[in-house]
């Protein structure tokens, strides 16, 4: 079998490892060996992820986000002329080697990618477990819907973003946040005692994970018991607003403060505010803690398309079909980008000259692109100047886009290129 090398360690490439092929919950019932448990702890772990992350909602308790009672956009079906010239897109890779499009799709993983061009579907591929009515785990793409939503509670004055955490949750004195503002949660400008290497087994954000319920507990676990009950337990390390510090918990918080203030639960806010007025094809959902409530820094999970969808809507200023769905407002803000020299400190080698608003990534480059990302490599690339959405799901076996972003980040401008000379 082929194999592709990441940090020292050989993986099993993008056709080998499809779980079609390797048998993975088929057959009735499945093999012993070839059943994908939650309470094995391994629903992460390569090769068995690539059939985990089109069916989460058949490993962990999940909420519906509702898409609402009206009929969904088409968006069209790609010309075979159209596939025919992306599939035929040749760019060379950060290291400088010369690739093809077919190369972005198994080299990086990809379970999906919809490419819209001008409101239309000019291109759709689905590989390994990923079908069109499929919701596949969206990862961190979750904080930019949540964010998005926070933004436009901002703009209708029900959040003040100078306000601080402790304002609205009185539980959190004493925590890293008390004394943080909401638009320092939005920017990931926290000093809080708390590590995001999804490669240290260590790592706090596991903690985050078993509290919450999202990886097994061992049987003495003594722990936080619900999201909530651990973020009342972190701690402040340097001072808020120096500079972007990316971390799962600020999204979790966020999310706290504003079901706090709206009153309302995050899967109806989103039904309510986004997913209902996309026109989407289905209903997306989100993973619960044991307390019921939704896991918004990770645990959201829709469709290729209907996150194209949303996607399209930010490339339109929050506007579809006539109507202001977001305030064009909250769209400028978020792609005018946040203080490129604060997202500087973090040294991000493959993202010099990137800032970070709203729990987006604002590229500044020619096209103006915008982007969701999530660990294993969920995109969603909106890029104004190319009038180009993309929504890329995957199952890369490293989580941290670094092992994907040489070869994604210039195909992506490679196309914009493309379809922008037409």
């Amino acid at each position: 079998m082929s194999t592709l090398q990441f940090n020292g360690i050989a993986y099993l490439d993008g056709t080998a490892s499809d779980p079609n092929l390797l048998g993975w919950m088929q057959g009735n019932p499945p093999p012993p060996d070839k059943i994908i448990r939650f309470a094995d702890d391994n629903i992460l772990a390569f090769p068995r992820s690539r059939w985990a992350l089109s069916h989460m909602r058949e490993l962990i308790p999940t909420v519906n986000v509702w898409r609402g009672a009206g009929g969904s956009r088409d968006l069209g079906a790609p010309s075979a002329a159209d596939e025919t010239a992306i599939d035929g897109l040749a760019f060379d890779d950060l290291s400088g080697a010369r690739r093809g499009w077919g190369d972005l799709l198994v080299d990086t993983y990809t379970d999906g990618i919809a490419v819209m061009h001008r409101g239309r579907l000019v291109y759709e591929r689905y590989r390994g477990a990923l079908r069109p009515e499929l919701p596949h785990a969206c990862f961190s793409v979750t904080k930019s819907y949540v964010a998005t939503l926070a933004a436009m509670l901002i703009h209708d004055g029900v959040l003040d973003q100078a306000g601080t955490v402790l304002h609205y949750l009185p539980e959190m004195a004493g925590t890293a946040y008390a004394d943080a503002t909401l638009r320092q949660l939005l920017d990931m400008q926290i000093g809080v005692a708390y590590s995001e290497d999804y490669a240290d087994p260590d790592a706090q954000f596991w903690d985050y994970a078993r509290a919450g319920g999202f990886r097994p507990r061992p049987p003495d676990y003594q722990g936080p018991g619900s999201f909530h009950s651990f973020l009342v337990t972190l701690r402040k390390e340097g001072e808020h607003g120096d500079a972007f510090a990316y971390k799962t918990v600020n999204t979790e918080v966020l999310c706290w403060v504003m079901q706090r203030a709206s009153g309302t639960p995050l899967a109806e806010l989103l039904s309510r505010r986004l997913w209902s007025q996309l026109e989407c094809t289905e209903d997306g959902y989100f993973g619960v803690d044991p307390a019921g409530v939704a896991m918004g820094g990770a645990g959201f999970a829709a469709t290729l398309r209907d996150m194209a969808r949303f996607g399209e809507l930010m490339r339109c200023e929050g506007a579809t079909r006539g109507r202001q769905v977001i305030p064009a407002s909250v769209v400028a803000d978020i792609r005018r980008g946040g203080d490129p020299a604060k997202f500087a400190k973090a040294d991000y080698p493959l993202l010099r000259g990137y800032s970070y608003r709203d729990m987006w990534w604002v590229t500044h480059n020619e096209h103006g692109a915008f982007e969701a990302r999530g660990i294993h490599g969920q995109r969603l690339y909106v890029a104004p100047g190319a009038e180009m959405v993309v929504a890329r799901f995957a199952s890369h076996p490293v989580a941290a886009n670094a092992a994907n972003d040489p070869i994604t980040m210039p195909a992506l401008l490679a196309l914009g290129r493309m379809l922008r000379g037409r």
